[in-house]
Parts: structure tokens; sequence; C-alpha cells
């Protein structure tokens, strides 16, 4: 039996956003368009681009210009949205320290959803989270190239941290070859690369192709704040999904992308991108000049990968290639 999954990229509910849950509650952020949308998927996951808490201060880092801290309320926002699992593996899970990212695991957990990449401890963070529906188990692994100062350690919380510069650690790939035996669907969430980018560096290419031998069926990546192309199964990308964040005229960071990934129990075999805009706070589908904005530059950074993309009902599709 085929089963939807939703992904979608940098979740950021604090700040501007944050403000505006205090004003107007959670439940206004994302239009009916993109709730339909996600009504689609039988399984939904995110990157969640901030931690979830009324406790903790500031972390204290040199060069570090932004914390990112959403009221306890935000996570009805991503129950709304049907939210089966969130990575916390990135740049902002500890910006307001420990505390605060033991409340953003303990509301999350309440609330149903679970959460990869931070943790506790080291061995915490390194946890995976198992996922089903229609019979299809999905092993989710989340783990972030920045920043080392929020690795976890032995008795110390934190994210799962790996220099993937430096290459992709042996105890990534032998949990990524254990998860296979026993799943269908090995999705990895990385979190890799700088910001800003048009297209995935050469060490995150070298990366997914080492994470792809060890067994994962499936890589979801973020941190560029705007969409790359995809390499079949491997979504470098999937840039910005709600934020407050300053619009870059070039990039767009405020056009974006939902992917729809179907999938069975021998693995991906269709991808489904909606075309969004991000406004101020808000996530709406895309329309007009914006939505053709994005198929133009989504079409052309996937097929510098060789990957064909088809528009079906203002829909991107990618189908799997032929075994």
């Amino acid at each position: 039996m085929a089963v939807t999954m939703a992904l979608a990229g940098d979740t950021m509910l604090g700040r501007g956003v944050a403000d505006e849950i205090d004003a107007s509650g959670p439940h206004g952020l994302f239009s009916g368009g993109v709730r339909e949308a996600f009504a689609e998927a039988d399984l939904a996951v995110v990157n969640l681009e901030c931690c979830v808490s009324d406790r903790g201060r500031e972390w204290d880092a040199p060069g570090k210009p932004f914390h990112f801290r959403a009221p306890p309320a935000a996570v009805e926002a991503l129950t709304d949205l049907g939210v089966d699992c969130v990575t916390l593996a990135n740049n902002h899970a500890l910006d307001y320290g420990p505390d605060a990212l033991q409340d953003s695991l303990d509301i999350l957990g309440r609330a149903g959803i679970g959460a990869v990449g931070a943790g506790a401890d080291v061995e915490d963070a390194r946890r995976s989270v198992v996922l089903e529906a229609g019979g299809v188990r999905v092993a989710v692994v989340g783990v972030t190239d920045h920043p080392s100062d929020f690795a976890a350690g032995p008795g110390r919380p934190g994210v799962d941290h790996a220099d993937l510069e430096e290459g992709v650690p042996d105890h990534l790939l032998r949990r990524i070859a254990r998860l296979r035996a026993g799943n269908d669907v090995i999705l990895v969430l990385p979190h890799w690369g700088p910001n800003m980018t048009r297209e995935p560096p050469r060490y995150v290419r070298r990366a997914a192709g080492r994470l792809l031998d060890a067994g994962a069926t499936l890589i979801a990546g973020s941190s560029a704040h705007v969409f790359h192309g995809v390499a079949w199964p491997v979504l470098f990308d999937m840039g910005d999904f709600i934020d407050d964040y300053a619009v870059d005229e070039l990039r767009r960071n405020d056009l974006g992308l939902l992917f729809l990934v179907t999938l069975d129990r021998a693995g991906p075999s269709r991808i489904e991108a909606v075309p969004l805009r991000l406004d101020f706070c808000r996530t709406r589908l895309a329309e007009g000049a914006d939505r053709h904005w994005i198929t133009e530059r989504f079409t052309r950074a996937c097929a510098a990968f060789g990957t064909a993309v088809e528009t079906r009902d203002d829909r991107l599709v990618i189908d799997a290639p032929p075994l």
C-alpha cells in the first residue's frame, strides 16, 4: 500500500511569528490551501527551526545574531497540520539553552509529535523515531553539521552534530544500516551547508552519497533557506516553510515548496512539490508570477542533476527513475 509523506523545511515559529501567535493565536499561520495539501498526507515531518518554551536565556556565543523561541501554544500550529515528527538538529534548538530544549521535547511529546536530532545527552540526540502508516515503517534520523557548540555529549544536552565536511561519521553510517534492517524507509534529515546558496556544496553531495550507500532511502535537507534541486532520492534543501525573515530579492527566500512524497515498502516512488508563498509570518499557496518563478527555478535546479520535472495540476512532479 502506498502512503504519502509531507516534508517541509525551516519552520520558524519564534520572534515575529511568536508575536503573531501571542496576538491572534496559533491557528491562522497557514492558509486553507496549505492545510489541504497537508491533509493529503498520511505522515508529516518538518524542520523545527526554533525551541518551544517560555524559559531560558539567549545562548551566548560570539557572532550568533539570531535567537528563536516560540511560545508553548505554537505546538498547536504543528498539530493543526498533522505533523508527526520534527527534527531539532539545527542551529536554533539551543537558542535559549538546555531548559528550553527540554521544554521543547516535553511539549512536542505531550502533543504526540516525535522529535529527532536533539536530546538530553548524545545518546538521546541520536535516537531515531519510527513512524508507521498503511503498513509502511519510516525510520527518521536528524543530524546537523553546525554549530559545533550545540553538540550533545555524555550528560550534556544538545544536537546530534557531525562535521560532514570532514566526512560522515561511522557511527551515523552504522546507525542507518541497523535501521535499514528493520524498516521500509530510512528518512535522513540533515541540516547542512551555508545559508542562501543556490546549490549544494560539494561536501554535501559527497555526504549524501555516503548516506545512501549506508541505507538511507530518502534524504531531505535544510539550512540554505532557499530550495535546491533533487537528485533522486535526495532533496538537497527544502527551503523555508514559515518565518519572519528579510527577503533576498534575488534568491527569493519568500518562495518555497512543500514536498509530498509517495512511499511504499520499497521506498519513495514520486515527489510532488507544491509551490508556496511566505508572507510575513504566514504561508499560503503561490500563485501567478510567484508560482511561475518557483517552477522555472526548481526545474533548472533539478535539471543540473539530470532530474526531469513535470508540471501537473500546478504541482511539480518527479517520478522515480526506472530501475
